[in-house]
């Protein structure tokens, strides 16, 4: 099943219960939701506070990516909020496996995500822990970025590593998606699409665009 996941980093945040209808009623069954701590990556972004506060806005999956420093500490607190999928990334935890069981733990599903220049191959021993692999296509820490070139190839091998292990983990890919390549992710095995720019601040009705494309393909 492909399933898209707009990332609210992008949205009008004045806005954002209406966007969040919007993209529901559109199709979207997630909700992509970008923390970032100002230490892992650059930026400082929205954290418990704006996920408990937007949960009762909307029944969709809330998948929770964790860019921030040694996730494990707050694992209680973001299921509190209301995450149904916490994504933590390999580089950032010094017990990636810990910190993955954690999450499970806790009740959630689990997501292990890489940077650009991370080898794919790292998360072939974790795999038993994940529900999902998340694989940056763009250097995490900002919106808006270019889709880097060889994410493709990376996708498809990473699909074939998950494919090898017989488990059933979904593979997700998160920066630069537009309608122009979002058939080439699909191909290359990716099933869970992440879209912040490209659903929030271009025309009306681009959730729709995307999961008429998500849909024509098995």
């Amino acid at each position: 099943m492909n399933i898209l996941a707009p990332s609210i980093l992008a949205a009008d945040f004045k806005n954002l219960g209406k966007q969040l209808s919007e993209i529901a009623e559109n199709g979207a069954e997630y909700v992509h939701i970008d923390v970032m701590d100002g230490l892992f990556v650059p930026s400082i972004s929205f954290g418990m506070p704006v996920i408990k506060s937007i949960r009762p806005a909307s029944d969709k999956v809330f998948d929770v990516h964790l860019m921030i420093e040694e996730p494990i500490r707050y694992i209680k607190e973001f299921k509190e909020s209301g995450a149904d999928i916490i994504t933590i990334h390999y580089e950032a935890c010094k017990d990636v496996r810990a910190t993955l069981q954690a999450i499970k733990d806790a009740g959630l599903k689990t997501g292990l995500s890489i940077k650009p220049k991370t080898d794919v191959t790292v998360v072939k021993e974790f795999l038993p822990l994940c529900d999902m692999n998340l694989l940056m296509s763009v250097e995490p820490g900002f919106g808006g970025q270019k889709f880097i070139d060889g994410s493709l190839e990376r996708a498809a091998q990473l699909k074939a590593i998950i494919d090898e292990s017989g488990l059933p983990v979904d593979l997700e890919i998160d920066g630069g998606i537009t309608l122009d390549n979002v058939s080439d992710v699909l191909a290359a095995g990716v099933n869970v699409i992440v879209a912040g720019s490209a659903v929030f601040k271009e025309p009306a009705g681009n959730t729709e665009k995307f999961m008429k494309i998500l849909n024509s393909r098995p």
